[in-house]
C-alpha cells in the first residue's frame, strides 16, 4: 500500500514538471514572435473602424482602376457613417496602411494628428510593410479628406485651413473622373474651414481660379460644387449683384448631384427675392425644399423660411401645414406669428412681432424683407375693410390700421389711392367727403382666377413629372447590352 502511494506521488510530480516546461517553452516562443513582429496595436484603436477604412480604401482603388464613379460615391457614403468614430490613433493607423511611410504626404498629414495622439496618450500603431498599398491619386485625396474632416470636427479651424490649402495645391496636378468626386468634397470642406474661421473672403479668388480650371477640364461635379461655393461666398457678404452676374454667366450643365442642385436653387431663390423677382424666387425655393433630403432638417427650415417670406411678399398666405411640419414647428414659430399679423392686417401686431423676434430675423438675414412686408400688412387691412364696409371715412381707416404718423388721414388717403390703382381693392375714393366707397363683391368664379390657379397646378405637376423622368438612372450593363443588340 505504501509502495502505491509513493508511486502516485512520483508520477504526479513528473506530470507537474512536464506541464511547467511546456508553458515555459510557449512563453519563450511568444516572446520571440513578438520580437520578430513589432506591430503593436493600441487598445485605443477600434479595430472595426480601422477595418472599415481599409475596405473603403480598397473600394476607392477598385473604382479608380476601373473608372467606376459609383464606387467612389459608395465609399464617401460609408465614410460619413464613420465620421463620429474617427480618432487620431485610427487615422494614424490608416495613414500608415494607405500611404507610403516616409513620403511627403504621409509626413504632412501625420503632423496634424501628432498633437491629438499626444493628448490622448496613445501609442503609435505600426503596420507591417507587406500590408502597404500601391498609392493611387484618389487614395491620396481620400486621406487628405479624412484628416480635414477630423480637424473640422475637432474645431481646429486654423489647422484645417492649412491642411485644406496644401491639399488643394496638391490636387491641381490630378485630373480624372473618379478624382473629380473626391475633389468636389475637398473643395466643400476647404470652403467650410475658412467659413468657420470667418475668413471666407480670402479664398474667393482661389475658388474662381479652381472653377475656371474645372470648366476647362470638364469636371462637371467640381463645377457644380465650386459654383455653389462661390454663390455662398458672395451671399455671405451681401454681394447679391455680383452673385447674380456670376450665376448668369456660368455654364449651366445637367445636374449630377441632387444636393448641389438643391443648394443652387436655394441660392438662386435668395438672389431673386432680393431683386424683387418674387414669382421666380418662389418657384426656386419650393423646388429646393421639395428636392432636398428629408434628413437635412436645417436646409429644409431655411428653404421654408424664405419661401414663407416670398409668399407674403406676393400677397399670399401660406398654408398652416407649412408651419406644423415635424421638427420645424419651433424654428418656424416667429414666421407663423408674422403670417398671422399680416393675415389679419393689424399693423400694431406686426410691429410687435417684428420687435419680438428681431434677433431671429437678423440671424436669418431676413430683416430687410420684413420691412418690405409693412406695405402688405396695410393692403391686407384695406382689403378686409373694403369687404366689411360699403362706405367708411379715411379717418376711421387710419384708426383701424393703427397708423401713428403725423398726418394719418393724408397717409391713409395716399395708401388707399395706391391700393385702388394696383387693383388690391375694388372701390372708389371720394376726395371731397373723405370716404372710401366699396363696390359690390364680384363672383370669383365668373373671372379667370380659377383657370389661372388650375393652370399653375397643371404646370407644376408636368414639370415634376419631366424632372422625375430625367432623374431616372439605369445600370450601365443594361445600356451596353441594348447598344450591342441594336
Amino acid at each position: 500500500m505504501a509502495f502505491l502511494i509513493v508511486a502516485s506521488v512520483f508520477y504526479i510530480a513528473m506530470f507537474v514538471v512536464l506541464i511547467s516546461q511546456v508553458f515555459f517553452k510557449m512563453n519563450q516562443d511568444t516572446k520571440v514572435e513578438d520580437h520578430l513582429a513589432p506591430s503593436v496595436y493600441d487598445c485605443s484603436v477600434d479595430p472595426s473602424v480601422l477595418q472599415d477604412l481599409k475596405e473603403i480604401a480598397s473600394l476607392i482603388e477598385s473604382g479608380a482602376y476601373t473608372s467606376e464613379v459609383r464606387k467612389i460615391y459608395r465609399a464617401m457614403r460609408s465614410t460619413m457613417k464613420l465620421r463620429s468614430k474617427l480618432k487620431a490613433s485610427v487615422l494614424s493607423a490608416f495613414l500608415n496602411y494607405a500611404l507610403a511611410p516616409g513620403s511627403e504626404v504621409h509626413a504632412r498629414l501625420s503632423s496634424y494628428l501628432l498633437q491629438d495622439r499626444h493628448d490622448d496618450s496613445q501609442v503609435d500603431v505600426e503596420i507591417p510593410a507587406t500590408d502597404a498599398k500601391y498609392l493611387v491619386p484618389e487614395l491620396e485625396i481620400y486621406c487628405c479628406l479624412l484628416v480635414l474632416v477630423f480637424l473640422i470636427d475637432q474645431k481646429k479651424y486654423n489647422e484645417a485651413k492649412a491642411c485644406s490649402s496644401e491639399s488643394i495645391v496638391r490636387l491641381k496636378s490630378m485630373n480624372s473622373i473618379t478624382a473629380d468626386v473626391l475633389a468636389s468634397r475637398l473643395y466643400f470642406y476647404h470652403s467650410l474651414s475658412y467659413e468657420l474661421a470667418d475668413d471666407l473672403a480670402e479664398i474667393r479668388s482661389n475658388l474662381l481660379a479652381l472653377y475656371r480650371s474645372a470648366t476647362v477640364r470638364h469636371n462637371k461635379l467640381s463645377q457644380e460644387t465650386l459654383l455653389n461655393l462661390l454663390l455662398r461666398n458672395y451671399l455671405r457678404y451681401n454681394l447679391y449683384d455680383q452673385a447674380e452676374k456670376f450665376r448668369s454667366k456660368a455654364q449651366q450643365a445637367e445636374a449630377l448631384s441632387n444636393q448641389q442642385f438643391c443648394r443652387y436653387l436655394f441660392y438662386q431663390g435668395k438672389i431673386k427675392t432680393i431683386q424683387l423677382e418674387y414669382t421666380d424666387a418662389k418657384d426656386c425655393l419650393l423646388q429646393a425644399a421639395r428636392k432636398g433630403p428629408t434628413t437635412a432638417v436645417g436646409f429644409q427650415i431655411q428653404c421654408n423660411k424664405w419661401a414663407i417670406i416670398v409668399h407674403l411678399l406676393l400677397g399670399e398666405i401660406p398654408e398652416r401645414t407649412v408651419f406644423t411640419q415635424r421638427r420645424m414647428e419651433k424654428a418656424l414659430r416667429p414666421y407663423f406669428e408674422l403670417t398671422y399679423a399680416i393675415r389679419v392686417g393689424d399693423l400694431e401686431l406686426f410691429r410687435t412681432v417684428a420687435e419680438k423676434f428681431s434677433s431671429t430675423f437678423s440671424q436669418d438675414r431676413t430683416s430687410n424683407l420684413i420691412i418690405r412686408l409693412r406695405h402688405n400688412v396695410i393692403r391686407t387691412g384695406l382689403r378686409n375693410i373694403s369687404v366689411s364696409y360699403s362706405r367708411i371715412s379715411l379717418a376711421d381707416i387710419a384708426k383701424k390700421l393703427n397708423m401713428d404718423s403725423d398726418n394719418p388721414v393724408g397717409d391713409a388717403e395716399y395708401i388707399v389711392a395706391k391700393a385702388i390703382r394696383d387693383g388690391a381693392i375694388d372701390a372708389t375714393l371720394d376726395h371731397a367727403n373723405g370716404w372710401l366707397v366699396s363696390k359690390a363683391t364680384a363672383d370669383v368664379y365668373s373671372t379667370n382666377e380659377p383657370q389661372i390657379a388650375f393652370d399653375s397646378r397643371i404646370v407644376f405637376c408636368l414639370t415634376m413629372h419631366n424632372e422625375a423622368l430625367r432623374a431616372l438612372r439605369f445600370p450601365q450593363d443594361l445600356r451596353n447590352k441594348e447598344s450591342v443588340a441594336t
